[in-house]
């Protein structure tokens, strides 16, 4: 009788909105089965699902249109980690200021557009010991801010007022575009949180990694 072959843990990507292409790069940088998720089919074997960054209202819309909420909240209920990056944030938080929640998975409180319309996005460094050893390039563009943190969550990063990065025992956000930047501590910690194993090192160097991102954005100093 011929045994199948065990199939590996893998990544989606939500493919509805945003940097998916990055993401599924740095994904395949580090070596990890990773697929985009548009339908409802595509969540079998995924182990984590990254939710990208994009226009928070729509995301929602389009979310509720193909009935991918629900699945995403059976799933997570079944035990799918969960990564939000940016718009992502916002629709796993709990309270959104001045506005309704979303999903609504997360005890964080989110303020959309903390920091001012696109033209205000920006770039830094900071230095993360917990995830990456050298500092960890961070790239804002209309990025909402993390206000307060509820039971059982824990900041990853804060920078003046605010988390920028936060995590619980099932969902990592980021108020910021890791994937587009050539580091790859942040989808290296998700895929550990994810149950699955991958190595360190391995940085995509600034001289082979160009990002064809759907933002035209300048080089982090």
């Amino acid at each position: 009788m011929r045994q199948e072959t065990p199939v590996a843990p893998t990544i989606g990507v939500l493919d509805l909105q945003g940097g998916v292409v990055e993401h599924l790069e740095h994904l395949a940088a580090l070596g990890i089965p990773a697929r985009r998720v548009k339908l409802a089919k595509d969540f079998e074997g995924v182990a984590g699902l990254i939710i990208p960054g994009g226009e928070s209202t729509t995301l929602s819309r389009l979310l509720q249109r193909d009935g991918l909420d629900r699945e995403i909240e059976e799933r997570f209920r079944a035990g799918l980690k969960l990564w939000g990056t940016c718009a992502g944030a916002i629709l796993l938080a709990r309270e959104v200021i001045g506005e309704a929640a979303f999903l609504g998975l997360m005890d964080i409180s989110v303020q959309r557009n903390a920091f001012g319309s696109q033209l205000d996005s920006f770039n830094r460094t900071v230095d993360i010991p917990a995830l990456h050893e050298t500092s960890v390039p961070l790239t804002f563009i209309r990025a909402p801010k993390i206000l307060s943190l509820g039971e059982g969550v824990s900041s990853l990063l804060q920078i003046d007022d605010y988390h920028a990065a936060a995590e619980d025992p099932k969902i990592l956000v980021t108020v910021f575009h890791p994937e587009l930047t050539p580091n790859l501590a942040f989808h290296r910690h998700f895929v550990r949180k994810c149950g699955i194993p991958v190595q360190d090192g391995g940085e995509r160097s600034d001289d082979r990694w160009r990002a064809n991102s759907w933002v035209s954005f300048a080089p982090i100093p």
